[in-house]
């Protein structure tokens, strides 16, 4: 009886250290699942203040697209009213020789 009650021994030892593993195994994978944790929520912080970021970046870029467009539409303006300019420069500076040579041929002005 004695020697069934060593094996018995034997078995509950091994049962225990077995048991003591698993307590460990769990023991460690709860401080990984605990840091995974930390990290998750690391990263989801980091992505909420990027987040926020790019809806700022957008924002102002939206507003500068806006602007450049306005910008585009007055320098497009510009330049057409401009270009009418130069053509009424061009057409008057016509007008005024043609004055001043049929000016030329008028016997009053003709120089001796």
């Amino acid at each position: 009886m004695t020697q069934q009650g060593a094996v018995l021994q034997g078995y509950n030892n091994e049962l225990v250290k077995c048991i003591e593993d698993l307590c460990m195994q769990k023991e460690e994978l709860n401080k990984q699942i605990q840091q995974a944790e930390e990290e998750k929520n690391k990263l989801q912080h980091e992505i909420q203040v990027l987040s926020e970021q790019l809806e700022c970046v957008c924002e102002n870029l939206a507003q500068k697209v806006a602007s450049r467009n306005e910008l585009d539409k007055i320098l497009a303006e510009t330049e057409a009213a401009y270009m009418k300019i130069l053509d009424s420069s061009r057409t008057l500076l016509n007008v005024l020789k043609k004055e001043v040579g049929s000016l030329k041929h008028t016997p009053e002005l003709k120089t001796n």
